[in-house]
């Protein structure tokens, strides 16, 4: 399974697409001006791959810009854990504040728990539940591919924020600790910002989960 990342918004977010097989997910599109938008369909039409669903780990303002866009465009659901559906919902309250007056709602089409799997042609992604940043945050593991999408849990030596709406520090260390450092070491983690890391690489110099 292909990991393709491109970096979107004022925020530095980071959208990815998974595909295998012609098939494909788009995970967060937080593309928001039409230059971004157009980066992710030249993309998807130059792999030709076929997007069949949009994925959130969670439903903060950067990492949700583009869903209705790429809704619309691609005429596929969108799918969110069934924690954090009044996360996506709060956007448009407060989105103009942040200086995004052409944002477009979305509504999810599915709700996703831990332990679902989701397909991607031959390969397949499970979800996790890894709360903190957000009360229903969760992530995407490919054990045979050796990654997680991992959104705004755990950073190159960083953590997410937890002084947010439904953020909660402690609630946090303990997603880290069951859900991702129960991963093999060479595990790479694909952030909702910043670069790749391994699992075991935060391990050693995480400064945070020093706490772990």
């Amino acid at each position: 399974m292909e990991v393709i990342k491109f970096t979107f918004n004022p925020f530095m977010e980071n959208t990815y697409i998974l595909h295998d097989s012609g098939k494909g997910v788009i995970i967060d599109p937080g593309c928001y001006d039409p230059a971004e938008e157009q980066a992710l369909i030249e993309c998807i039409e130059d792999k030709s791959i076929q997007i069949e669903k949009i994925l959130n780990t969670h439903g903060h303002i950067d990492h949700v810009l583009g869903n209705a866009f790429a809704k619309r465009q691609f005429d596929v659901p969108l799918w969110i854990g069934e924690h954090d559906a009044a996360t996506l919902k709060s956007v448009e309250a407060y989105a103009s504040s942040y200086g995004f007056q052409k944002y477009t709602p979305s509504t999810p089409d599915q709700f996703l728990k831990e332990g679902n799997e989701i397909k991607i042609g031959n390969g397949t992604l499970k979800v996790l539940f890894a709360p903190g940043h957000a009360p229903g945050h969760i992530a995407f593991y490919n054990a045979v591919d050796g990654f997680i999408i991992g959104g705004d849990v755990l950073f190159q030596e960083s953590i997410g924020r937890t002084d947010l709406p439904g953020g909660d520090f402690d609630t946090l260390m303990e997603s880290i600790k069951t859900q991702f450092f129960t991963l093999p070491d060479e595990t790479i983690v694909y952030s909702g910002h910043g670069g790749e890391t391994t699992i075991g690489h935060e391990k050693l110099y995480n400064p945070f989960c020093k706490l772990v």
